[in-house]
């Protein structure tokens, strides 16, 4: 995938540009460089954080400026940072999650390979408003290139005295440690993700106690995603009401999102929360339209775990709150667009059989049900279907969903329940018929 910018074309554009922070600088392949995040002012919000602001203050920010988790719960950062307990004896860690294993979401990939600093100098803000002294970032063992060009960044960090002893001769010390994963999707959910740190295996753990009072090695840890760190840098650069000044009012901000499927111009996307999905999907700028000027079937909006929407459900904004209303999700801002010639049974089938691959098989409903989902689609997808079959997956989901430590499960049900009310004729013309409804030249062996 690749990653634009909108061809700017007049001042007001040029302005609305300002805003759009995250992309502004990853076309320059100079980035990744210290003295070139340097010369644009990098650091220096870290420099001056340290040195002027007291961690309070730095939470009462982020809180202010109404930023809200980015890799998919989108729950309020600064709300978060506040639960850590201000009287624990214990060390405190800052963990960031850069574990992106979400079908269809590439955008954490380039921020880490194309501005690394930027999440650095994130994550070194964050650390000091929770009191942290050793900071991890957990990335996933698949990206190969992230890992070498954040290691690098480290360590140009750590030479100019922006990590290590004595942070600007302020008597604050910051470590930091790059870990990677194994290629576990499970390790995305944050407890697993401190289990795998630990050494063990990536398992979800039962909660409370939360992570923020008992995480990494049962101390409070705050886990964020690489966007919502990023952001937190001009967040304290630019201030609370800048921030606010893009979005909505409950979603503020802008956000990246990762457009992929049956579209001309498949890329990620770096727009202000509530920007239409319509539009990115049909713009010029942005997907440009559907891939051979077939009809749009139907578009998963957050990533494989969120539930489909139709064609007459896409003039909605792109935030958490109408999400919501058209009986979607943000997500992770995965766009997946489908044409009018996808076959909704063998969609289905291939997010199926990852999630119950990629299931860590701690809670029966997901370790279980997942495979039998799997074994039934697949039956109906390839001409076994019978008659019943739509009500025991839909029975099967309903005793999956809500019933997991993590929300794997309920990933792994959410598009299923929505296929089958969005597309119900299709799955019984694959029973009643033993083929798609629609042409196909895709299959699942």
């Amino acid at each position: 995938m690749t990653f634009y910018s909108p061809v700017i074309t007049n001042a007001a554009e040029v302005a609305q540009s300002d805003k759009l922070h995250l992309f502004r600088y990853v076309e320059d392949a100079n980035q990744t460089k210290l003295d070139t995040y340097e010369s644009r002012g990098g650091y220096s919000t870290w420099r001056k954080t340290l040195t002027s602001r007291k961690p309070e203050e730095v939470i009462a920010e982020v809180k202010s400026s109404g930023l809200r988790g980015r890799g998919g719960a989108g729950f309020p950062t600064g709300l978060k940072w506040g639960f850590v307990p201000k009287d624990s004896p214990k060390p405190r860690y800052l963990v960031c999650n850069a574990d992106e294993s979400e079908p269809g979401t590439c955008k954490d990939r380039v921020l880490m390979e194309r501005d690394p600093h930027a999440m650095i100098e994130g994550m070194a803000i964050a650390a000091y408003a929770i009191g942290c002294h050793l900071m991890f970032v957990y990335i996933r063992g698949e990206f190969g290139h992230c890992i070498e060009t954040v290691e690098k960044a480290m360590q140009e960090a750590y030479a100019k005295g922006h990590l290590g002893k004595n942070v600007y001769g302020t008597g604050y010390d910051l470590e930091m440690i790059v870990h990677t994963g194994g290629g576990a999707y499970i390790c995305g959910e944050e407890t697993a993700l401190l289990n795998s740190l630990e050494g063990e295996k990536g398992m979800s753990r039962i909660r409370p106690p939360f992570p923020a009072i008992e995480g990494l090695y049962a101390c409070p840890t705050i886990v964020n995603n690489v966007e919502t760190l990023t952001s937190v840098r001009y967040i304290m650069e630019r201030g609370a009401q800048w921030y606010r000044s893009m979005g909505t009012e409950k979603s503020p901000g802008s956000k990246i999102f990762s457009v992929s499927g049956h579209v001309k111009r498949p890329g990620n996307y770096e727009v202000e929360l509530g920007f239409s999905l319509k539009k990115l999907i049909y713009d010029p700028q942005y997907g440009n339209g559907i891939l051979g000027d077939k009809k749009l079937k139907g578009v998963i909006p957050g990533g494989a775990s969120t539930p489909f929407l139709t064609p007459d459900q896409i003039n909605v904004g792109l935030d958490f709150e109408s999400m919501a209303s058209v009986g979607s999700m943000l997500g992770s801002g995965a766009v997946i667009v489908f044409h009018e010639e996808t076959c909704i049974v063998w969609a289905i089938l291939r997010l199926i059989h990852f999630f119950r691959h990629e299931s860590c098989g701690k809670c029966t409903p997901c370790r279980e049900g997942t495979g039998w989902l799997e074994q039934i689609i697949y039956r109906i997808e390839h001409g076994g279907g019978t008659s019943g079959d739509i009500e025991k997956i839909e029975d099967i989901c309903e005793n999956i969903l809500g019933r997991t430590i993590c929300p794997l499960g309920d990933a792994a049900v959410m598009p299923i329940q929505s296929a089958i009310k969005q597309w119900r004729d299709e799955w019984q013309y694959h029973i009643d018929h033993g083929k798609c409804l629609v042409p196909t030249r895709f299959e699942f062996k």
